[in-house]
C-alpha cells in the first residue's frame, strides 16, 4: 500500500493513505512526525501566510511557518474565505463522448417513467399525524406481497405553524415526494385543521393519477386506522400492477452525497462517484449533486463547466443566495467542517470543498434546480440545498433521484426514501462496518483498483440495486426525510 499520494503536481502538500510513522520519507521528505491517515504533510516549506495547496488549489493559507515534513492542520492554517463573490463565466465544458446504455430491471410507470423500487407511501402532512401513520405502516404490512417491495412512511415535525417560505417548501417538497417514482402509490395523510390545507396540497401536487394517490383527512373519519385500510388497500391494488423489465440506464437520475467526510474523500470515494456520474451521463442517464455550502472555496471546479451562460447565472445565483442565507443568520460562511471532518484530516471549507465536488466528475453542468424541484435536464445537474445529511438526502429524493450515491469516511447508518448506497472512502471504515458499507471505494488508496475500475464495479453495483438488490439501509428499514427550515414556528 502507498504511503502519500500528492493530488496535483503543485500542490505542496501530500495526503496520508494510512496512519504514517514519523520518520516515513515521500519524494524526498521524511515525516517529522506521526501523520494520521488521511491527513497532510508539507512537502516543502510554507510560509507564515502563504497559501497551502491541494487539489491544485489554494485550501487556506498558513498562520504560522510550516517546515517540510509538518503535519499541515488546524493548528498551522486556516481558511481564505469571507462572503459573497462575484465570478466570471470563462466556458469550459467539454461533452462526454456517448457510450451504449447498460440496463437495469425496473418499473415502467403509467406515464412512462421509470422506477426502481414500487413501494406504497404515507405522507404525512402534518406531524400531529406521524403515529397514526406509523401505525398504518405496523398494522397492514400484509399488503407488502407480489410485486410490491414495501409500505413505508416519512415522518417529519412540519406542516402546521409555518409561515411564508417554510410553508411554501414544506408543501413542496411533499408534494414531490408524492410525485416519486419509486412510490407505486400514495396515501396522503392529514389531520384536517392543519395551515398546509387539502386544498393547498393539491395546486401543489398539480395532476395526479387518483387510482395511484388517495387522500385521508383523520378528523373526517371515526376510526382513522380502519379508513387508512381501506385505502391502502386501494393503493396495494394499483401498485401490485406493476412488474419489473428490463429499462435502459439512460433513464436513470442519481443523487451524488458525502457526508462523515475524511481527507481520502476527495482521492478515493468522491472521484470514483465522479467518474460513475461521467459514466452515466456518458449513457444518457442523469446525476445530482448538491450540498450548496461545501461547493464553497470551490466553485471554480465547476463555475466553467456550465453549459451556458444561463445556467452559469443559476449557479451563481446558488452559490451567492446560500451565502446570502448564512449571512442573514449572522453566521460566518466558513463554519465548517465538522469536527468529525477535521478529525479525518479535513482542515478548511475549501479543503472540504475540493474533495466534495470531486463527485461531480468532469460532465458540463446542464441545468441548476431550487430545492423541491425535480430534474427535467438530462445530464449533471446542480440542486440547491444544504449540506446537512438528512436534509440534502431528502431533496435529492424529492428531484426524483432514483439512488443516492452516499460517500463516507467515518460512516453512518441514515438511509432516505430512495435507496441510499454507502460508499466507504477507506478499506478499513469498509471492513468494520459491513452492515453499513455497501462499496469499498478504499481499495483505490491500497493500490487494488484504479479510479476508473472502480467506477465501473459501482456503476455494476448499481444497476444491480436499481434491479432489486436491496441497499444495507434498506436490509435494517432505515429510510427517513428532514425538511429545509429557514423561518419562525408560530
Amino acid at each position: 500500500m502507498p504511503d502519500f499520494i500528492q493530488i496535483h503536481p503543485s500542490d505542496n502538500v501530500a495526503v496520508a493513505l494510512r496512519p504514517i510513522p514519523k520518520g516515513t520519507e515521500f519524494q524526498g521528505v521524511a515525516a517529522n512526525m506521526d501523520i494520521p491517515q488521511g491527513h497532510k504533510m508539507a512537502l516543502r516549506g510554507v510560509a507564515e501566510g502563504e497559501n497551502v495547496v491541494k487539489y491544485g488549489f489554494a485550501i487556506g493559507h498558513a498562520t504560522a511557518a510550516i517546515a517540510p515534513g509538518d503535519w499541515v492542520h488546524t493548528h498551522n492554517m486556516a481558511t481564505n474565505l469571507e462572503g459573497e463573490m462575484e465570478y466570471a463565466y470563462h466556458p469550459k465544458a467539454v461533452p462526454v463522448k456517448p457510450i451504449p446504455a447498460g440496463t437495469f430491471q425496473g418499473y415502467r410507470r403509467k406515464d412512462g417513467r421509470a422506477a426502481t423500487r414500487n413501494e406504497i407511501w404515507i405522507i404525512p402532512t402534518v406531524g400531529c399525524v406521524n403515529d397514526v401513520a406509523k401505525a398504518l405502516v405496523r398494522d397492514n404490512q400484509d399488503l407488502v406481497q407480489g410485486s410490491i417491495d414495501g409500505l413505508y412512511t416519512f415522518t417529519h415535525p412540519f406542516g402546521c405553524s409555518q409561515t411564508g417560505e417554510d410553508h411554501a417548501q414544506t408543501r413542496k417538497l411533499l408534494a414531490a415526494l408524492t410525485r416519486h417514482p419509486n412510490a407505486g402509490a400514495v396515501l396522503v395523510l392529514s389531520l384536517g385543521c392543519e395551515n398546509l390545507t387539502h386544498e393547498q396540497f393539491l395546486a401543489e401536487l398539480g395532476d395526479f393519477d387518483p387510482e395511484r394517490v388517495q387522500f385521508l383527512t383523520c378528523q373526517d373519519v371515526p376510526d382513522e386506522l380502519v379508513a387508512g385500510r381501506e385505502a391502502l388497500e386501494k393503493c396495494a391494488a394499483f401498485a401490485g400492477q406493476f412488474k419489473r423489465e428490463p429499462i435502459p440506464a439512460s433513464e436513470l437520475v442519481v443523487g451524488m452525497k458525502c457526508g462523515g467526510s475524511d481527507g481520502l474523500s476527495g482521492i478515493t470515494a468522491n472521484p470514483t462517484v465522479g467518474r460513475f456520474s461521467d459514466l452515466l451521463v456518458a449513457m444518457g442517464g442523469s446525476t445530482v449533486l448538491t450540498e450548496v455550502p461545501e461547493m464553497f472555496g470551490a466553485e471554480g471546479f465547476l463555475m466553467d463547466r456550465c453549459i451556458s451562460e444561463e445556467v452559469f447565472q443559476k449557479a451563481v445565483s446558488m452559490i451567492n443566495g446560500f451565502k446570502a442565507y448564512f449571512i442573514r443568520h449572522n453566521e460566518v460562511v466558513y463554519d465548517n467542517p465538522s469536527p468529525g471532518n477535521k478529525q479525518g484530516g479535513i482542515t478548511t471549507l475549501e479543503d472540504k470543498s475540493c474533495g466534495c465536488v470531486q463527485k461531480g466528475g468532469s460532465a458540463p453542468i446542464m441545468d441548476v434546480i431550487g430545492y423541491g424541484e425535480q430534474v427535467t435536464t438530462k445530464g449533471l445537474n446542480m440542486l440547491y440545498g444544504p449540506g446537512n445529511d438528512l436534509v440534502s438526502a431528502t431533496a435529492l429524493t424529492a428531484a426524483g433521484a432514483h439512488v443516492i450515491l452516499f460517500t463516507t469516511g467515518r460512516g453512518t447508518p441514515f438511509g432516505a426514501p430512495a435507496p441510499t448506497m454507502k460508499i466507504a472512502t477507506n478499506t478499513p471504515l469498509a471492513t468494520k462496518k459491513t452492515t453499513w458499507i455497501d462499496f469499498n471505494a478504499g481499495v483505490v488508496a491500497d493500490g487494488a483498483k484504479t479510479l476508473d475500475e472502480a467506477a465501473q464495479d459501482l456503476m455494476a453495483l448499481v444497476l444491480e440495486v436499481c434491479s432489486g438488490k436491496k441497499t444495507r439501509a434498506e436490509e435494517k428499514g432505515f429510510r427517513e426525510i428532514s425538511i429545509f427550515k429557514d423561518g419562525v414556528v408560530l
